[in-house]
This record gives structure tokens, sequence and C-alpha cells, in this order.
């Protein structure tokens, strides 16, 4: 039997993160293809962690720079090695090269970091600006460098944005042939149970407060956008959920400004169908916003910016709107003007509504993603020394990045076995 390791950044948290849902579905679509799994991880668990053995993957804890991975990994011999963002690639890939240096190397990086995180610091210090456009000197910083590197030293590296897939190749000189577009894949929604306009109420806004783009939508709606809206609709409520949620973000709950801070929600497709409409203002972030395909299933309208709607659509429906799900403003006063609007025009409403069901159909089905995928690794696989030989770059800088690595490693180890001495 085919067996696939992971290695995980984190253990997956399907109901907390986007993240944590993509890899459930990476996950299936390795498993249905007959790969047995075994899922590894550095990470502690967490309250909110999937339970692995109840989808037949199996769960191990490992640790970074330490020989019993080179034990673990020699006994396992997977056929192919997932690294679940690139800092995974940086610890254990020479290793995984060392003791099975025939497993396929996959890499996903959910997003893109040095892409997130240049946006993010050009929008702390333009905090009224969504920042789309990087300019190279805040692009190409050392984590850019590190994670370019790993994408090119890895076999495949699986892209969740049509974006990004286009922005590495323009920006990084990143070769298409390692790349592989997977965005999230889903089954689609049955239009005939969404529940309707007026069944819904209430504005809500979703997303894990550790990652900081979420936090920082919270913000701008506090300081900026729902004092606006609230003018215009004194009676409004906005429902903030997300996991995780710190001290600082329960301090900004006000019942009587109608800004209510709920955290943690049980059941997030329930309470999706509740709603009447889904804010976002992300002025900063990467890779595809998962809520936004959960309001999608469940036949929920969206306002956002330009970096939220990133990825979601292709040029052509971009310019056509023909399977709009969502409103898309970058300048605050007309995000809140659009919100009220699909806040309170059926009309308008129903008509988003009324894409919800194509657009996951044409932009995410999970059948058509899941056999691009696994046709680009049978391909890789079947011709894997010539792929590897047709990347000098990646076999240059796995010699020399990797080498280093292993080194830096191997002497924390020897380090380490003094101190427990």
């Amino acid at each position: 039997m085919k067996k696939l390791l992971v290695i995980g950044y984190v253990w997956p948290e399907p109901n907390s993160s986007a993240a944590g849902s993509r890899m459930l579905q990476l996950l299936d679509c390795f498993q249905k293809d007959g790969y047995e799994i075994t899922y590894a991880s550095p990470a502690q668990s967490s309250e909110h962690a999937v339970n692995l053995p109840d989808l037949n993957i199996t769960p191990i804890n490992i640790e970074i720079n330490s020989e019993s991975f080179d034990t673990f990994i020699s006994e396992l011999q997977p056929s192919a090695v997932l690294f679940d963002r690139f800092m995974m690639e940086e610890q254990f890939a020479w290793r995984v090269e060392k003791y099975c240096p025939n497993a396929l190397r996959i890499l996903d990086t959910e997003d893109l970091h040095c892409l997130r995180l240049a946006r993010q610091k050009l929008a702390k210090a333009n905090p009224q600006h969504v920042i789309k456009e990087v300019d190279n000197q805040h692009l190409y910083s050392d984590q850019a460098k590190r994670e370019i590197a790993a994408i090119l030293r890895c076999d495949l590296t699986v892209m969740i944005s049509e974006y990004e897939m286009a922005f590495l190749q323009e920006r990084f000189s990143v070769p298409a042939n390692i790349l592989a577009y997977i965005p999230f894949m889903l089954d689609a929604p049955n239009q005939e149970e969404f529940n309707d306009f007026e069944s819904r109420d209430h504005f809500v806004s979703i997303g894990n407060f550790r990652h900081e783009p979420n936090w920082d939508a919270v913000l701008c709606l506090k300081q900026h956008i729902w004092p606006l809206i609230r003018k215009k609709l004194p009676k409004a409520e906005l429902h903030v959920y997300g996991a995780y949620p710190p001290k600082k973000a329960s301090q900004l709950h006000n019942e009587k400004q109608g800004f209510l801070v709920k955290g943690w929600v049980e059941d997030a497709q329930q309470m999706l169908n509740e709603a009447r409409v889904l804010l976002a203002p992300l002025r900063f972030g990467a890779g595809l916003k998962g809520k936004f395909l959960d309001a999608a299933q469940c036949g929920l309208p969206s306002v956002t910016t330009s970096i939220g709607s990133e990825g979601l659509f292709d040029q052509e429906q971009n310019s056509t709107n023909e399977l709009n799900t969502l409103c898309t403003h970058d300048d605050f006063n007309e995000f809140s003007e659009s919100a009220v609007k699909l806040y309170e025009d059926e009309e308008l409403w129903n008509s988003f509504q009324q894409n919800c069901q194509a657009f996951i159909e044409q932009r995410f089905d999970k059948e058509t993603h899941k056999k691009r995928l696994l046709s680009q690794v049978k391909d890789i696989e079947l011709n894997l020394d010539q792929h590897r030989l047709n990347n000098f770059t990646g076999s240059m800088l796995r010699h020399h990045s990797l080498k280093s690595t292993q080194y830096m490693a191997q002497w924390i180890e020897a380090k380490n076995k003094l101190i427990d001495s």
C-alpha cells in the first residue's frame, strides 16, 4: 500500500480555521486514492483538534532536532511526504531526503507567507488603506528567501490560489511544472435548501483571532465601518465569531452599539444559515479566504475588500460579475454603504444568493481538483529522476541549504544530549 507522511505545523482544527479544513480535504484526497496516512507534528495538540484516528489516520508526535525522527521515518518508508508550510520543510526535509530519497516531497503553502507579511507591514504603516500591491523592497525579505527556497527544493508545491500561482512565476520565476493549483475542494450546496432573506437577521464576522488579518478586520469594523452602518441601521447587530478570542477582543463587546463579540461558535454552519450578511474588511492577507466559501455554501452574501476576494474568481468572472456572491470595496464608506444596501434590498440580496451554488460548482468542485492533484502527483512519480534533474536550482538549494540545516540540527542534538547526561 502507498504511504503518505504528513508533517504538520499544527494539528488540524477544521472548525477553527480554513487551514484546518483545507488540510482535511487534502488528507481525504490522498486517502481515497489508496494512501495509508500518518500525520506527524511537533506541535502540542489542542482542544479543537480533529480526532485523526476517527478518520483512519495515524497521529504521531515528533520532535525537532532529534534523531528519533530518523528512526521513525526509516521504519515508515513513505511513498510521499507532505510538508505543512515551509517551516516544516526546513526542519525535516534533509532527514526525509537522507532516509527516504525516493519519496515524493510535496509542500502545502496554505498561503504565500511572504506576500501576507509584506502586505501586513505596509498595512501597519497605512492604517486606513487596503494593501494589495507590494514593492520588491518589502517583498524580497528573509522570509521570502526561506519560503521560495523551500518551494524550489520540493518536487511539487500545492497552491491554494491562482493569483499566487501567477505571482510566484512573475515575481520569483518559479517554474510552473513544480506548482499545482488546488483550491478548497468542496461539494456544491443545494440552492433549494438555503434560508431566505426574511428568515435571516444580523450582520456577522468570523475568523480565527490568532490570524493577524482577521484581528485587524475586527478592529477595522469597530473603529471605521460599524459606526457608519449603525448610523443608517440603528437597530442592527454585528455578531463577531472566531476561535481563540483574546481579552482585548472581548473588551470590544458593546451591546449599546450592537457590536457583540461572541467568540467560539460550535456550529458555524448553523450560524451562517441564520445571518443575513457577512462582513470581512480584510486590509491585508494572502491565500483564499475560506469564510466566503463557507458563506456561499450557506447561501449567505458577503461584503469584503479586494484582498478578501483575491483568487475567488477568475479574471473573466471578475470583470463580468457573473458568479458574484459578494460585494468588493476598499473604501470604508463604500463598504458600509454596500453593506447597508445588501442588508435592506431583498432583490439585490437574492441575486447574490442565487449565484452561490454555481460559484461553488464551477470554481471549487471537489472531484475536478482531486483528479488534477492526483494526476500531477502520478506524473511526477513516474518521472521523478528527470523531474529533479530539470529543477537544477532546487537541487542546488537542497545541497547547500539543507546541509547547513543538517549540521545545525546535529549540533543541537549533540548539545541536548550533553545537557541531558
